[in-house]
């Protein structure tokens, strides 16, 4: 069993998401309920839980504030919260579970079963400080959590020249490193990475264009160019809206 507290100032929605938690997730139980970031930060000490649901907007502060009291975290934390806002981007960058209200039941499954079946704490402590930069950077200036066979690496996104899926796979092409492959699929990144200046060229890549050089017009197929030298594809329905962006840059 999982020994769960949840964190949320208002009652009626706290007494909620205790009742669908109860419901829904039997290996859970529910030691403790907070309302604030106060009384959450000394509830956690007192009964030291396996998992914290936490809400993030409360009248003293917000859950990462409570996070940032209680550090070196030692349980896992499932984020909810009624705003898709930038924190939600905040969580995706950094592979973080969240939860939108109202509590929806396979959503919450979901989510447990990952804590369950779950990282390492120093995992986990990789994206939770992945988490608190991105929160505290520019918009413009993220970290991004990629997965590979092996390794979990934070990387910046400025540091991305493109990425090029295969299947299931995504190739991200660094400035300066290594290449990393990641078993997810293109699409993902692309609604991560396409509001910070990255362009969906083809249906197999995604170039950053902080890093695009030039345009080449062929007979066999348009192809962009980047810094480094890489050619990149360029499809033909790509193409109108490529050269639109070029000519506002």
């Amino acid at each position: 069993m999982l020994r769960a507290i949840v964190i949320d100032d208002i009652e009626n929605i706290r007494k909620e998401n205790i009742a669908i938690i109860k419901s829904s997730c039997p290996t859970i139980s529910i030691i403790g309920q907070a309302d604030s970031v106060e009384s959450g930060v000394k509830i956690i000490k007192q009964l030291s839980p396996d998992i914290v649901f936490l809400d993030i907007e409360m009248p003293d502060g917000n859950g990462f504030d409570l996070l940032q009291k209680l550090k070196p975290i030692n349980f896992k934390v499932i984020f909810i919260t009624g705003y898709e806002d930038f924190a939600i981007r905040a969580f995706r960058f950094s592979a973080i579970d969240y939860l939108l209200k109202p509590l929806q039941s396979t959503d919450l499954i979901e989510a447990v079963k990952k804590a369950e079946d779950s990282l390492t704490k120093e995992v986990f402590d990789l994206k939770l400080n992945n988490l608190f930069t991105n929160l505290e950077r520019p918009k413009n200036i993220q970290k991004l959590i990629l997965k590979t066979a092996d390794k979990i690496y934070s990387v910046n996104i400025q540091d991305i020249v493109n990425c090029e899926s295969d299947k299931n796979y995504t190739t991200f092409n660094l400035i300066n490193a290594p290449k990393l492959i990641v078993s997810t699929n293109l699409k993902e990144y692309e609604t991560l990475l396409v509001p910070h200046n990255f362009f969906r060229t083809h249906k197999s890549h995604l170039i950053n264009m902080a890093y695009f050089d030039h345009f080449v017009k062929a007979d066999i197929g348009n192809k962009v160019v980047m810094k480094n030298k890489t050619c990149i594809p360029l499809s033909v329905r790509k193409k109108e809206e490529f050269l639109i962006l070029l000519e506002n840059i």
